[in-house]
């Protein structure tokens, strides 16, 4: 045991010396630019599994292994940033991991008020290569004091448009799609807004002109006959058949605008019309790319209630055995290559389906 420790402290030296240190950050630097000549997924989602695991195998607090994780993160951020990915998804604190206890819990709560805040102070990585931050989640589960810090978090880089970073904080995938089935059900349940009325409709004004003129009795003449003076007034108007006609049309006509009138029926939505892009529209990564390459360390393989919805018939999954304190690029890029890999295939195998259909 000691021979092993004392073995793991001469490489930790030797590979934090200043010529090692340069050299690994060229190399580094010189595999990152050789992935960019391919293509590179948009869309990159992490489950960041192991620091409980990796804090008890070394024998340290299980915070230290989180704080370990957090390091990990930063390091895989500025590979995928660095590389071209535009969103980078985590999943930060599920939903369940409230029943964990409370020291744990209120422990990854302060982690949160304080690891946001580095990541988004002005020079830090994530204003470097231009990410904002923002937090997809069940907001009314955070304490106010924590609420505030990751609020500020996100203000601090609402400024940046080069790149996205995820926080699932606190997040399901099922309470995820319960929410968007809720919102589109909202959607729904309202009415079409009524048509807006034209303000000066041509017809409507005709109409109502020529009602006006049906409904207009005609002044009397007066008579040059001096006798007629002294006739009575109802007798100084001759009975006209047609007046009843036109009196009955210009009713017809104003008992017709009256109609055109009346409030149009209430409508609503075709439930008919939801579709699987409806639910997506209302999903918390609504505005994202679709999800490429989906990660998780530990060697779990399982989501774990882990972008369900997101993961579609395109999207990589990959399983890896070691621990997340433990992940850095060394362990990513395989996983880069292997995407990009399978990538070309798809695209040639696209391409081969577009030519036997004109041919």
């Amino acid at each position: 045991m000691s021979d092993s420790f004392h073995n793991s402290k001469i490489r930790k030296w030797f590979a934090s010396s200043p010529p090692v240190t340069w050299g690994m950050r060229q190399l580094r630097e010189l595999l990152i630019g050789a992935l960019r000549q391919g293509p590179i997924p948009q869309h990159v989602a992490f489950v960041m599994d192991g620091n409980r695991r990796f804090a008890r195998s070394h024998k340290i607090e299980t915070v230290e292994g989180h704080n370990l994780g957090f390091e990990a993160l930063a390091r895989i951020l500025e590979v995928c940033y660095k590389s071209g990915v535009k969103v980078v998804t985590i999943y930060a604190f599920s939903i369940e991991n409230f029943k964990r206890s409370k020291y744990e819990v209120d422990a990854l709560m302060e982690m949160a008020k304080t690891k946001l805040g580095q990541l988004a102070q002005h020079g830090a990585l994530l204003d470097r290569y231009g990410a904002a931050i923002r937090i997809l989640g069940q907001r009314d589960l955070v304490k106010p004091d924590v609420l505030e810090a990751i609020d500020k978090a996100v203000l601090l880089t609402q400024g940046n448009k080069r790149a996205i970073l995820n926080v699932c904080f606190p997040y399901t995938s099922r309470d995820e799609i319960t929410t968007a089935v809720r919102n589109t059900v909202i959607a729904y349940s309202k009415p079409h807004p009524p048509p807006l009325k034209r303000p000066f409709s041509e017809t409507h004004i005709t109409r109502n002109i020529r009602a006006q003129q049906l409904s207009t009795v005609p002044e009397d003449v007066p008579s040059q006959n001096p006798d007629s003076r002294s006739a009575s007034p109802s007798s100084s108007k001759e009975f006209n058949p047609s007046d009843i006609e036109h009196s009955s049309t210009a009713s017809t006509l104003m008992n017709q605008s009256d109609k055109s009138e009346a409030p149009p029926a209430v409508t609503y939505p075709d439930p008919e019309n939801i579709t699987a892009a409806t639910l997506t529209s209302n999903m918390f990564t609504n505005d994202a790319p679709p999800l490429d390459l989906l990660v998780r360390t530990s060697g779990v393989e399982r989501l774990s209630d882990f972008m369900l919805w997101q993961c579609h018939q395109h999207t990589s999954i990959v399983f890896l055995n070691c621990l997340w304190p433990e992940f850095d690029l060394w362990h990513f890029l395989p996983v880069l290559v292997e995407w990009q890999w399978q990538r070309k295939k798809l695209e040639e195998r696209e391409r081969g389906r577009l030519r036997y259909k004109l041919d």
